[in-house]
C-alpha cells in the first residue's frame, strides 16, 4: 500500500504532464482553432487503457479519448503489437463498426505507448480539432446526410513506428485537406507533444519506481470511485424521467425527441435513453462515446467537481442507449454536429434530476453556437477560415446568477482574440458586447448573451452558422423564466438587411463588405423573479444588465430612470391580474 502523500504527489505530477502536453500543442499549432480557441485535450492512461489523468480543456474530448483507446486495444492493436516509439492515429467515428471512438472526423487523436524497462506502463494521448479534413465544405460545418460527406476517415494506424514517420500515411493526410500547410504543422506538433509527454511520464516512473506508480494508479481510481459513490448516495433513490426536443437536423426537419430515465439505487446510477428518436439524415447524430461524454460531464457537475478526474469516477455510472438512435448512431450516419445533441443531453439530465436534487441543478444554457467564415485573401489568393465556438449565457444556479458570455458546458473553449483574428484573417470586427435583458429573469438571473458583429474583407466569402437555442429557448427552472434566443443578421442596418432562418450547419454565400451580426442565446433563470433581492435588481440596472422596464415588468421593482433608486414595488397579485 502506498501512503496518501505519495499518491497525491504522483497524481499532480501526471496531471502536470497532461496539462503541459495540451499547452505545447496550443503554443505550436498553426491552426486558428487550436492556437486561439484551445480546441484540444490531453490525457494519460495506465497500461490497460484506464484513464489516470487529464488536462482541463474540452470536456467532450476527454471522455472520448478513453473509450476510443479501449476500442483500439480490443479490436485493432493488442498490447503485443505496440512498440516503443509508436504513435497511433485515428479520426474514425466508427472504429470496428461501433461508435465508441472519435466523435467526428474533425477531431484527430494520437496515442503514444509508454514503455519502461520493456513493459507497457501507459499511454499519452492528445486530441486536436483540425480546421479542414477534406469534407464537402471547408471546415466541415455544412449539412451532410452520411459520414462520407464529412471528410477523410483514418482508421487506427501507426503514424510513427518505432520512432520512424510513416511518410505515406502522413502525405495522404496532408493531401486531403484544403489547408495542407496547417495540417502538416499541426500533425507534427501533435505527435511531438505526445512524445515529449511520454518522456515526462517515464521520468515519473524513474523517480518513484514502476511498482509504486502502478499502486498509485490503483489508489487514485479507487479514491475517485469512493468519492463519486458518496455523492450519488446523497441523491434520493428512485426513477426520474425527462424529455426534451432538438429542433432541427440541418435539413429543417424535426423536432426530434430525446428521452432519459435516470434510476438511482444506493451508490449506483443508471441512465437509460430508451424512447429517444432514431438517428436521422443529418449531422446531429451522436456516437455512443459522445453520449458517454455528456453523461460523465453532467455527473461531475452534479456530484463532486473537485475530485481527481479518472476512470474511477465513472465506475458507478451505467449507460444504456439503443443502437441506431440519436444518442448511439451507427454507420453511415453523419455526426459532425453531434454537439447539438450533447448540449441537449446536459439539460435533459439536469431536467430529470431537478426533482431529486433541486439544490444542484442549473437552468438551461445557450447550447451549441458556431460562427465560422472563410474567404479568399486578396494578398495571397488563398482561402482562409476563422470563427469560434461562440460564448453565450449559462443557466442560473440554485444560489448564483448564471455566467455571461461563457463557452457552454461540454465545449469550454475560450473566446479568441479579436486582434489575433484580424491579423490572420480578412475580417474587421465591429463590436462584441453583452446584451441587456437577455438573461432569463429569476430569483437568480440567467447569464447574459452577447452580440458580435464583423465585416468580411476577403473575396468569395462563405459563412457557416449554427445557433441551437434560436427557437427553442433556454428554459428556466422552478419558476425562472427562459433566456432570450439567438439569431443571425446579415448587413444589419442596411437596406439589404436580412435575418437568417435557423438551421444546423447552414452555409450562406456572401459578398465582400457584407457584415455578419450574431445575437447569442442567454441562460434561463432559477426561481421566481419576484423573489430576487430588489437591491440585486437595482445593481443589475446600474450595471446595464437589466433595463428599468424589465425591472418593473419581470421583477416587480420600480426604479427611477434618472436617479436609479428604488421608488416602489409591484405586488405579485396585482401583476398577475
Amino acid at each position: 500500500m502506498v501512503d496518501p502523500i505519495t499518491v497525491e504527489v504522483v497524481r499532480n505530477a501526471l496531471v502536470t504532464v497532461a496539462e503541459q502536453m495540451s499547452s505545447r500543442m496550443i503554443k505550436s499549432a498553426y491552426s486558428y482553432i487550436v492556437r486561439e480557441m484551445e480546441d484540444c485535450s490531453a490525457a494519460l492512461f495506465d497500461g490497460t487503457g484506464s484513464l489516470i489523468a487529464e488536462s482541463a480543456n474540452v470536456p467532450i474530448h476527454l471522455h472520448c479519448i478513453s473509450p476510443c483507446l479501449e476500442t483500439i486495444l480490443k479490436h485493432c492493436f493488442s498490447q503485443d503489437m505496440l512498440e516503443d516509439g509508436d504513435i497511433l492515429i485515428t479520426n474514425d467515428p466508427y472504429v470496428a463498426g461501433g461508435s465508441m471512438a472519435v466523435h467526428h472526423t474533425g477531431d484527430i487523436i494520437m496515442y503514444c505507448p509508454v514503455f519502461y524497462e520493456g513493459k507497457l506502463m501507459g499511454f499519452t494521448a492528445l486530441m486536436a480539432h483540425y480546421l479542414d479534413v477534406g469534407a464537402m465544405w471547408m471546415g466541415t460545418r455544412g449539412w451532410g446526410v452520411e459520414i462520407w460527406q464529412e471528410g477523410i476517415r483514418v482508421p487506427p494506424l501507426k503514424l510513427y513506428k518505432k520512432g520512424q514517420l510513416n511518410e505515406d500515411l502522413f502525405n495522404m493526410l496532408v493531401n486531403n485537406t484544403r489547408v495542407p500547410d496547417v495540417m502538416e504543422n499541426d500533425l507534427r506538433a501533435q505527435a511531438f507533444a505526445c512524445r515529449v509527454a511520454a518522456e515526462e511520464f517515464k521520468a515519473v516512473l524513474r523517480k518513484y519506481g514502476p511498482d509504486t506508480v502502478s499502486k498509485c494508479f490503483e489508489a487514485l481510481l479507487d479514491y475517485s470511485e469512493r468519492r463519486t459513490r458518496a455523492t450519488i448516495q446523497e441523491i434520493p433513490d428512485g426513477c426520474y424521467e425527462h424529455t426534451a426536443y432538438v429542433l432541427d437536423d440541418g435539413s429543417k426537419g424535426g423536432p426530434y425527441r430525446l428521452k432519459v430515465t435516470v434510476t438511482v439505487k444506493g451508490s449506483d446510477i443508471w441512465f437509460d435513453f430508451a424512447g429517444t428518436d432514431p438517428q436521422i439524415n443529418g449531422p446531429i447524430n451522436a456516437p455512443l462515446s459522445a453520449t458517454y461524454s455528456a453523461v460523465y460531464y453532467t455527473m461531475r457537475c452534479l456530484t463532486d467537481p473537485e475530485m481527481p478526474s479518472n476512470a474511477g469516477c465513472n465506475r458507478p455510472i451505467h449507460i444504456s442507449a439503443p443502437e441506431g438512435t440519436l444518442v448511439n448512431c451507427k454507420s453511415p450516419a453523419a455526426c459532425y454536429q453531434r454537439m447539438i445533441v450533447c448540449h441537449s443531453l446536459v439539460d435533459l439530465i439536469m431536467g430529470a434530476l431537478a426533482e431529486a436534487i433541486p439544490d444542484k441543478v442549473m437552468a438551461e444554457s445557450c447550447g451549441c453556437i458556431y460562427n465560422y467564415c472563410s474567404a479568399i485573401t486578396p494578398e495571397s489568393n488563398k482561402r482562409v477560415m476563422w470563427g469560434e465556438v461562440v460564448a453565450g449565457g449559462l443557466g442560473a444556479r440554485p444560489s448564483k446568477d448564471g455566467l455571461s458570455a461563457m463557452s457552454c458546458h461540454v465545449t469550454n473553449c475560450p473566446t479568441p482574440s479579436i486582434e489575433a483574428t484580424e491579423m490572420s484573417s480578412p475580417v474587421m470586427y465591429l463590436k462584441r458586447e453583452l446584451c441587456p435583458d437577455s438573461g432569463g429573469p429569476g430569483k437568480f438571473r440567467g447569464g447574459m448573451g452577447q452580440v458580435l458583429s464583423y465585416q468580411i474583407l476577403g473575396l468569395s466569402p462563405q459563412f457557416h452558422h449554427t445557433s441551437q437555442k434560436a427557437k427553442v429557448l433556454p428554459q428556466g427552472r422552478f419558476g425562472g423564466k427562459a433566456g432570450s434566443g439567438g439569431k443571425w443578421v446579415i448587413n444589419e442596418g442596411r437596406s439589404d438587411e436580412r435575418t437568417l432562418e435557423y438551421s444546423v450547419g447552414d452555409i450562406e454565400f456572401l459578398n465582400p463588405g457584407d457584415t455578419v451580426t450574431l445575437y447569442t442565446a442567454a441562460g434561463g433563470g432559477y426561481g421566481d423573479p419576484h423573489s430576487r433581492d430588489p437591491i440585486a435588481v437595482r445593481d443589475d440596472v446600474i450595471n446595464g444588465i437589466v433595463s428599468v422596464e424589465s425591472a418593473a415588468k419581470d421583477y416587480g421593482v420600480i426604479i427611477d430612470p434618472h436617479t436609479l433608486e428604488i421608488v416602489g414595488m409591484v405586488r405579485r397579485e396585482a401583476r398577475t391580474k
